[in-house]
């Protein structure tokens, strides 16, 4: 057994306690052999401070497209040559969207706009929205709007919205290869003011951007930092027309191996399976995920990009006897 999972076994599964940048960049540098150990050992500590409960999770996007930002992963900007235009739903479709998200057995519902932040006429048609979804939706519902205001981040908490998603993407070194119209701090401002509010917070990023190994270790040291109560993890689905669109896709064993590294780093948070693991894991590899530290999932399709049925998948969580998380005993 190699030194660093010994360690981990002694410091993260009895205790409770993350592993920092150096014994991350360790997992992530396992040999292949030792990855089913890395995979079981970090199954074993979502079991511990987790417990076997699965969230499920729906988003659906308000604003689709004409994004002003240049994130060189994402069709949704309006600088690239890319294949999605300017949409907003209205709300029946945003109400039914809901419906359909909840009848799938989730608790939670992520309202997504591609904006740099929000504007009045968005902030109207959140709390609008929200407000027709918790009339007619048994379901926590998100937000995913993009860099905040005080002000903004007050209004929504009085509307109801229960956790804010803003991704850091990558680690604070190598953000400036991906974004340019905006910067890192700028994003972690947001995420502070966010957790001051009492709101949840929801934060994780992309892997396969380029960044090496050492930055995807620097990353889940400041995921860890931050603390968030739940990671996203995408893995890049190169989009054509995009900055990356050229990119290779994350190798499916340097895939599980992060996931068992960011467990490893955050023993306690919900880490969630979210964009590219079709392409990047396939059905076999969302299995191993969910068997070495996986503890949520986004059910169904991504903002511009088509994901696994939503039946496969919790026909996939019945089969492994990993139970979906009750609404009830999140309120």
């Amino acid at each position: 057994m190699p030194e660093i999972l010994d360690q981990a076994r002694t410091q993260v599964l009895e205790s409770g306690v993350g592993l920092d940048q150096a014994g991350v960049l360790a997992v992530l540098k396992l040999p292949d052999e030792h990855l089913p150990a890395a995979l079981q050992l970090a199954h074993e500590v979502r079991m511990r401070w987790c417990g076997p409960e699965v969230e499920v999770e729906g988003i659906v996007s308000l604003k689709t497209g004409g994004c002003p930002e240049d994130c060189h992963f994402c069709s949704q900007s309006g600088l690239f040559a890319s294949p999605v235009r300017s949409v907003w739903l209205d709300i029946p479709s945003l109400v039914e969207a809901a419906k359909q998200t909840a009848a799938t057995g989730a608790t939670e519902f992520c309202i997504v706009a591609a904006v740099r932040g929000p504007d009045a006429r968005l902030m109207k048609q959140m709390r609008e929205g929200v407000a027709a979804i918790r009339a007619e939706v048994d379901i926590q519902v998100a937000a995913s709007l993009g860099m905040l205001s005080q002000e903004q981040v007050d209004e929504l908490v009085d509307m109801g919205v229960h956790r804010y998603n803003h991704n850091l993407e990558t680690c604070r070194s190598y953000f400036p290869n991906v974004v340019t119209t905006h910067s890192w701090e700028e994003r972690w401002e947001t995420l502070r003011m966010v957790r001051e509010s009492g709101m949840e917070v929801c934060c994780g990023g992309i892997l396969g951007l380029g960044e090496s190994v050492e930055q995807r270790a620097e990353f889940a040291a400041q995921l860890a930092e931050l603390d968030p109560h739940e990671v996203p993890l995408n893995f890049l689905n190169p989009r054509p027309g995009t900055p990356l669109g050229d990119r290779p896709v994350v190798e499916g064993k340097d895939a599980l191996r992060a996931i068992a590294a960011f467990r490893l780093a955050m023993p306690r948070t919900i880490l969630r399976y979210a964009g590219g693991r079709e392409i990047t894991l396939g059905d076999l590899g969302t299995r191993d995920g969910l068997l070495g530290g996986i503890n949520a999932v986004i059910v169904g399709n991504y903002l511009t990009t088509l994901g696994r049925p939503a039946t496969d998948d919790l026909a996939l969580l019945t089969e492994l006897k990993m139970p979906v998380k009750a609404l009830s005993a999140t309120l």
